[in-house]
């Protein structure tokens, strides 16, 4: 009877040094905080991918289970390793990690199964065989660049049984690994899961205004120096879609009266076309918004409108011809145009002011509008976004790549 107390004397003893322990390595980790390491995390994929790996799961292992038993026939008692379970997990609900794919499932369980035989053969002690085939197999996975979680199961599972026979490895453990990680492919891919999901990623330019690079990422992951069951092309996606969504979350905050040039240079309907000319070259404008008495808009006057009213050719003057457009007439009756709104373009693109600046995007990007005139909730001209006030927001809200 004593035995089993001092038993549980000792393991209660060890407890507490465990305890200790824990307390000693994190001095500065307050009890809360480190009791919220336990709790788990929030799932962030829906319902349908839930069902898609529950079913995966039923169906590879369904197969594997089947067509083992069918090799291995009425004589054999093991025709299926509990550990490919823990594979079915991997290659079904996580298919892009690089712990689940094929190699990993294949070599991972087969050489642990090998280390496993072996260490059965040189240690009598099943407790000494087992732990020592699990350290050796996850040496020899790092080495051979197949890491899978369930290779450990295998390695221990093979020393508790004391399978000493490397029939064993052959079957059901390769056969096993090697038909689930083809029922993974062939159902990974019909619905729509990229596996094998490639893990040699080719290195290319940084995506036009990112902030970091691949070489950044690369120096990080180096750092940071661990094993991560995400692909190294996938947390790269992964970032530049989040520094997208934070650049499209901070532009939609942004309002049109936020970014707008608020001191806008106007003329009016009967301004003539040397006074609009005049007062684009003194203000360096492209472009000015045509107003009536109440500021509201009825046009707009750009460069490209006095360009192609002059009838400019590359081969020919373009100064004589811009003189004779914007030079007052001597005559009252004249066919040349004389004032603004005789040339000005009345189809305008207008904003309001509260309008979110994120709207302004395809105007400018695929209308090819250089300005907006901005008005107010009683149509009147409050102010002006230009393509210059445009790139500015972009710029303040990370789309842009600010120069170090």
């Amino acid at each position: 009877m004593r035995k089993p107390l001092a038993g549980r004397s000792g393991a209660t003893a060890a407890l507490v040094y465990c305890a200790a322990f824990l307390v000693a390595a994190a001095p500065n980790l307050s009890l809360s905080t480190w009791l919220k390491g336990f709790r788990p995390a929030p799932l962030t994929v829906n319902l349908s991918e839930r069902v898609r790996a529950v079913a995966g799961a039923l169906l590879g292992i369904l197969i594997t289970g089947v067509l083992c038993r069918l090799f291995a026939g009425h004589g054999t008692a093991t025709w299926l390793v509990a550990p490919l379970g823990a594979s079915a997990v991997l290659v079904f609900a996580v298919p892009a990690s690089p712990l689940a794919q094929p190699w990993s499932v294949i070599g991972g369980n087969t050489l642990s199964a090998l280390v496993g035989v072996v260490c059965v053969r040189l240690f009598d002690d099943p407790a000494v065989a087992g732990a020592v085939a699990v350290a050796a197999a996850i040496a020899v996975m790092f080495s051979l660049r197949c890491l899978h979680p369930p290779g450990g199961a295998v390695a221990l599972l093979t020393a508790l049984t004391h399978a000493d026979a490397f029939g064993f490895v052959l079957f059901p453990v390769l056969t096993n690994s090697a038909l689930l990680a083809f029922a993974g492919i062939l159902y990974n891919t019909a619905t729509g899961r990229r596996y094998p999901h490639s893990q040699i990623v080719e290195r290319t330019n940084a995506m036009p205004g990112s902030r970091f690079s691949s070489e950044d990422l690369d120096a990080v992951l180096k750092r940071y120096n661990q094993v991560l069951d995400v692909g190294r092309d996938d947390i790269e996606n992964i970032l530049h879609m989040a520094e997208m969504n934070a650049m499209e979350r901070r532009l939609s905050d942004l309002r049109c009266q936020d970014i707008m040039t608020r001191t806008v240079h106007t003329v009016e309907y009967g301004t003539d076309l040397q006074d609009a000319w005049a007062l684009m070259r003194t203000s360096r404008v492209k472009a000015l918004p045509v107003v009536d008495r109440q500021r509201r808009i009825i046009g707009i006057i750009s460069l490209a409108d006095f360009m192609r009213h002059a009838d400019v050719d590359l081969n020919y003057a373009m100064r004589d011809r811009l003189h004779q457009l914007i030079r007052r007439s001597p005559t009252v009756h004249t066919n040349k145009p004389e004032a603004v709104g005789q040339i000005m373009c009345t189809n305008v693109r207008v904003a309001s002011a509260d309008r979110s600046v994120a709207e302004l995007m395809p105007i400018f990007s695929e209308h090819g509008h250089h300005h907006i005139p901005i008005i107010d909730g009683d149509n009147r001209l409050v102010g002006i976004v230009t393509e210059s006030d445009f790139v500015r927001a972009l710029y303040r809200s990370g789309g842009v790549q600010q120069a170090a």
